[in-house]
């Protein structure tokens, strides 16, 4: 039973991997967290008592290592890489003085039915992989990780204000990606 065990996780690996490549944005780091969560899910093997499914299990271990490795790089964070994420980046451009849209975004047909398709998953990781670090991982953690503004807050070592200019820019930066590269084809 064992080796059948080992086995089905080393299955799931390329999902785990890519899982934290998107959270982290950088492969090595992305490896580690996938390595550290296989030990333990193999450590562990005992608790899997088979309530859930093996892929929702370990993602659910890989998520506490992914938050663990944020936090070891939050601690470690070069201060040249909070320039980079200050500018608006032309998100002004697409309002009037008031603040309206200058153009109105084009309604997205059927996102339920888009999101199931493997190309627009693909354009999603795209558009990711393009946003600043900071930005990425603060969007990652809010919508994907379900951590709510204090937890970000604590572990980037940022203000609510901070994540909340972080979070928009993230949605704006994505809304625009995806229109151009998904929602206009």
């Amino acid at each position: 039973m064992a080796a059948d065990f080992r086995s089905q996780i080393e299955s799931l690996r390329p999902y785990l991997v890519r899982y934290a490549a998107l959270q982290l944005r950088d492969a090595a780091t992305a490896e580690d967290a996938v390595q550290e969560a296989l030990l333990a899910a193999l450590a562990g093997e005992a608790n899997f008592a088979g309530r859930s499914n093996l892929r929702t299990w370990l993602t659910g271990i890989l998520k506490h290592k992914i938050v663990d490795a944020i936090r070891r790089q939050s601690r470690e964070r070069p201060a040249s890489d909070l320039e980079s994420e200050n500018g608006a980046e032309g998100f002004d451009d697409l309002f009037d003085r008031r603040g309206h849209w200058e153009e109105t975004p084009d309604a997205w047909e059927q996102p339920e039915g888009a999101l199931g398709q493997k190309q627009f998953l693909a354009a999603l990781e795209a558009c990711l992989r393009a946003l600043p670090e900071r930005t990425a991982r603060v969007f990652m953690m809010r919508e994907h990780l379900g951590m709510d503004t204090p937890e970000i807050c604590k572990e980037l070592g940022i203000t609510p204000t901070h994540c909340w200019v972080l979070l928009h820019r993230a949605r704006m930066a994505l809304r625009l990606c995806l229109s151009d590269n998904w929602f206009a084809k």
